[in-house]
């Protein structure tokens, strides 16, 4: 078995709906969590697109959305969670627009790729905001199991 992330909303390799991006109601999608390994402690789910700001000519990896701290349990998080509310314990952090919410898709240019990533943990993270790169340094040598859902978004997509 392993830890598996889908979305009611879009499939693999699909184009993800523009509801959930800047040019729709900005809103996080609905994801579901399925076999997470004995042993999990705490879920992160991290956001990004390494495509920014042109997949020809990439620069950087933006992240959208971060979350950790999810309990073992949860099953995954409802459309809007960012707004409806996380799960207990849950903790946002902060995306590179430095806010603690999501951030959907929004490509100045082109096509891009917007990679999901969840990871099963064994241990429970820091509880203030912290950026990616200090949650994939506090993951570090903590990750049970990984499962990653890639969709693509470019502006005028319905």
């Amino acid at each position: 078995m392993a830890l598996t992330l889908t979305s009611s909303a879009f499939k693999a390799g699909d184009t993800i709906p523009s509801k959930y991006t800047c040019e729709g109601d900005d809103i996080s999608p609905p994801l579901t969590f399925g076999e997470v390994p004995d042993g999990t402690v705490s879920l992160a789910l991290i956001i990004d697109d390494p495509d920014a700001p042109d997949p020809k000519a990439p620069k950087r990896v933006w992240s959208h959305w971060l979350v950790y701290n999810l309990p073992a349990d949860t099953g995954g998080l409802p459309e809007d969670a960012s707004r409806s509310g996380l799960p207990d314990g849950a903790v946002p952090g902060l995306n590179d627009l430095k806010r603690a919410s999501y951030h959907g898709p929004c490509p100045p240019i082109g096509r891009h790729r917007y990679f999901h990533k969840l990871y099963a943990l064994d241990i429970t993270l820091p509880t203030k905001a912290i950026t990616k790169a200090e949650l994939e340094a506090a993951m570090k040598g903590h990750i049970l199991a990984q499962a990653e859902l890639i969709a693509t978004y470019q502006k005028g997509d319905p």
